[in-house]
């Protein structure tokens, strides 16, 4: 009998006769992961082990780049990379799935592999991730409207089982037991920040994970480090951690932590070296000085620790989301975080310090790094209008119609994830004035129209609620509405857009149409020779387009939408994201090299709110 056996017996006899419980007690014929509550460690196949992470989304950068931002975190000396599973983007309809391209899972758990790092999967099915809804697809609001999110309702779960069975279906090859990179699986995330705290579902989902895991890696769970998260988040014969960052006092935190486990490794799941943004703020950062006095304190103490995020990259289209309290807070497109790896993947001063702590406690690969890459600097291009978006071509090209409706219809009651819809009724006939509108719920942010003339704005975030007409004849109103994303954390993550309780004057509005724009892409060309003209289009939401060349290959760029006021932006059909530089701090979308091409390349702007003088964007070196 080897050193290692005897060693892994006696640990079982111990644990029997204390009475205490070792989960997944090791198996040393083949791969494992395993917790060892005598010695405070983790076993990975046999032998002690920690882990010192970094969270790297593979929905948040394309797929060309995932070796690249994975090798850069072994570099740091990082042995296990952290990812959410996003519900919404592998299940975009009841009746669709997609594991492929930017969605392909199993692609870049074997990138993990073959770059020498282990993965904490977390699939959530509820993920935060500041993505639109928490990572829950939309329709899950459409279907059954009075759903209750993350708790033990039926209707829930029934959608939840058939999520969890088809991830764990691609997963489990890749479970470390089978001899693959996943040690651990996350149960849900963070629950015991969310105001539920139901036992019966948090136990539903272990026994979900459970019977399709076995002890072929370790389920955890993760919350903040106060009492009451703890309490509500963690769940029996499910291994917790807690997560915190450089304002925590460390030596309290895992004390907190011990209070509801006292034995095992010490773990924080979520470290943060950086912060999110929101529009209208100034850009987050955090010290490095204190993010690795914190990350040495941590691994001084033997914790694992995952750093949150090592890599953010960005959300591309309409999948950023938003937080509450005390207001409605959009995320910005950009999710840099001021995290080691910047948006666009280069290393920065943060990324140097933080290895070198690692340094003292773990071994550092020889891996060679490339230099800094080069940046395109493609100059200014002149924007030509081509429609308004509320064009009848337009309309029938992108538009879903629901007519006569007596009220308003929510933007999760079409059949696909909108981020805009025009709401159009007629107004009252005969009356002596102009009249004020009133819109009781307002999710997110409006433009109101009277006959297609702008007349004023309505918005969630600023508790704008009313509109002055300006002439008592006009026959049609029009609110187009933006929904700027869903609720990602709290507790009013059942988010509906759209408008309510409209009324004139104290007179309910009825028999609404609804168009809603399916702009995921844009895959139609609108330059067909009909540019829009005259002075009254100007405040309409407008289609622009732009051309430029690019010779030798392409190099990765930031868009720069200084001076306009606020939109979404297309590269060669790609929706890079919303722009808003009026209310700031991200003046520049990051354009990847990946969706360039050597020559003619195109840029679509959808305008919203104005025009600027000169029609021009310009492609620079810096982000902004």
């Amino acid at each position: 009998m080897d050193l290692v056996t005897r060693t892994h017996l006696a640990l079982a006899l111990a644990a029997t006769v204390v009475g205490l419980t070792t989960i997944n007690l090791i198996n040393v014929t083949k791969p494992s992961f395993t917790v060892d509550y005598i010695g405070n460690q983790f076993f990975l196949d046999g032998k002690p082990f920690r882990y010192v992470s970094g969270s790297f989304h593979y929905f948040r950068a394309p797929r060309v780049y995932w070796r690249d931002r994975l090798r850069k975190m072994r570099a740091a000396g990082l042995n296990a990379v952290s990812t959410y599973v996003e519900w919404s983007l592998h299940q975009p309809k009841p009746n669709k799935w997609k594991w492929y391209g930017e969605a392909d899972l199993e692609y870049f758990l074997t990138l993990a592999q073959e770059e020498d790092l282990f993965v904490l999967l977390r699939p959530g099915p509820y993920i935060c991730a500041e993505r639109d809804l928490g990572g829950f697809p939309t329709w899950l609001l459409g279907l059954v409207p009075d759903i209750q999110l993350r708790t033990s309702d039926t209707r829930y779960m029934r959608y939840v089982r058939t999520y969890i069975n088809e991830v764990m279906k691609r997963v489990r090859p890749f479970l470390r037991g089978n001899g693959g990179p996943v040690i651990m699986v996350q149960v849900e995330n963070e629950y015991g920040s969310y105001q539920a705290c139901d036992i019966k579902y948090m136990t539903e989902l272990r026994d979900l994970f459970q019977s399709q895991i076995g002890s072929d890696a370790l389920l955890y769970t993760t919350d903040g480090d106060t009492n009451r998260m703890l309490r509500c988040g963690m769940i029996p014969e499910v291994f917790g951690t807690v997560d915190f960052g450089t304002e925590a006092n460390v030596t309290r935190s895992f004390e907190t932590l011990r209070l509801f486990r006292p034995k095992g490794p010490l773990v924080n799941s979520e470290f943060y070296p950086g912060w999110l943004t929101h529009w209208g703020e100034p850009y987050a950062k955090v010290d490095s000085s204190i993010v690795v006095k914190k990350i040495d304190e941590m691994l001084a103490m033997g914790a694992s620790v995952n750093l949150y995020m090592f890599y953010g990259g960005t959300n591309f289209g309409f999948t950023s989301g938003a937080n509450t309290g005390p207001q409605y807070e959009p995320q910005i497109t950009s999710y840099d975080y001021d995290a080691p790896i910047t948006e666009a993947g280069d290393l920065t001063l943060k990324y140097y310090e933080i290895k070198t702590v690692i340094a003292k406690y773990l071994p550092i690969p020889n891996i060679t790094l490339p230099i800094q890459s080069s940046k395109g600097d493609y100059g200014s291009v002149v924007l030509e209008r081509v429609l308004p978006l509320f064009h009848p071509y337009v309309r029938a090209i992108l538009g879903i119609l629901k007519a006569n409706q007596f009220t308003p219809p929510t933007f999760e009651s079409f059949d696909e994830p909108l981020a805009l819809v025009l709401y159009e009724t007629d107004l009252p006939e005969n009356r002596t004035d102009p009249g004020v509108l009133d819109v009781s719920f307002i999710h997110d942010r409006a433009l109101v129209y009277e006959d297609d003339v702008f007349v004023g704005t309505l918005s969630r975030t600023h508790g704008l609620k009313t509109v002055s007409l300006s002439q008592p004849y006009t026959r049609r109103l029009g609110i187009f509405v933006e929904n700027q994303g869903h609720v990602n954390f709290g507790s009013e993550i059942h988010d509906f857009k759209g408008v309510g309780g409209v009324t004139l004057n104290g007179q309910t509005l009825t028999n609404w149409n609804a168009t809603g724009f399916r702009l995921p892409e844009m895959k139609y060309d609108f330059n067909f020779g009909a540019s829009s003209t005259g002075e009254n289009l100007d405040r309409l939401p407008q289609f622009l387009y732009g051309l430029f060349t690019i010779i030798g290959t392409p190099l990765d760029t930031f868009l720069d939408t200084t001076g306009w006021g606020k939109g979404v932006a297309f590269i060669n059909g790609y929706n890079i994201g919303r722009y808003w530089p009026a209310a700031g701090p991200q003046m520049t979308l990051y354009v990847p090299a990946s969706i360039l091409v050597t020559g003619e390349n195109r840029v679509d702007l959808l305008e919203f709110e104005y025009l600027p003088e000169m029609l021009t964007v310009r492609f620079q070196t810096i982000p902004n």
